[in-house]
């Protein structure tokens, strides 16, 4: 029944060897299978605490989400700057979100408190490097460009009605402000915002 299937236990993760399996909170065992789901790309997720990780079998682009208030910075400001460095991150499940993701990475751009709802498509232009506003060597940056703005953007109430989306981090991780997004995940996404 789940012959595509690999399950793989991670204790002392190195994040350089295994940054394209998976996307790690932090550096624990993950003791607890939380969701699990088979697909042609076959994934599991482990949840340990607050945080979970994706491991996945096949070495698939995978898909972000980051959160921005508009009113210190829209969509619309970053189609006009065409390019922008991911900063303020202070979170460290956050912050190895940034590191694991690689250029052409597609980046979900949300609008977090006011209008509460996906917006359009970045790309990864640059992978990450020290924060160039804070002088501690723990906080990173990525590069990111415009690349679409959806048909429909997508409200947080339109993810939270959808029962396939249930386990979506937007939903479950709502305070998390870079998050992964799974291969299923991003599908639904586009057909809500009409670009199927």
């Amino acid at each position: 029944m789940f012959k595509n299937v690999e399950i793989i236990l991670l204790n002392d993760i190195n994040q350089t060897q295994l940054r394209h399996k998976f996307v790690l909170g932090f550096k624990k065992l993950c003791i607890k299978i939380y969701f699990l789901k088979f697909e042609s790309t076959s994934f599991i997720c482990l949840h340990f605490g607050q945080h979970y990780t994706h491991i996945l079998k096949n070495n698939i682009m995978p898909y972000w989400l980051v959160k921005s208030e508009p009113f210190k910075y829209s969509w619309d400001q970053f189609v006009k700057d065409k390019q922008t460095f991911w900063d303020g991150v202070r979170n460290y499940g956050a912050r190895n979100n940034l590191r694991a993701m690689k250029k052409g990475d597609q980046v979900l751009f949300y609008h977090s408190n006011e209008g509460v709802e996906i917006v359009g498509i970045a790309k990864v232009s640059k992978e990450a490097y020290q924060d160039p506003t804070t002088e501690e060597a723990a906080w990173l940056v990525v590069d990111l460009k415009p690349y679409k703005k959806l048909k429909n953007p997508v409200t947080l109430a339109q993810v939270k009605a959808d029962i396939r989306l249930s386990e979506m981090a937007l939903v479950r991780l709502g305070r998390l402000s870079v998050q992964p997004v799974t291969d299923e995940e991003w599908k639904i996404i586009m057909e809500l915002a009409g670009e199927k």
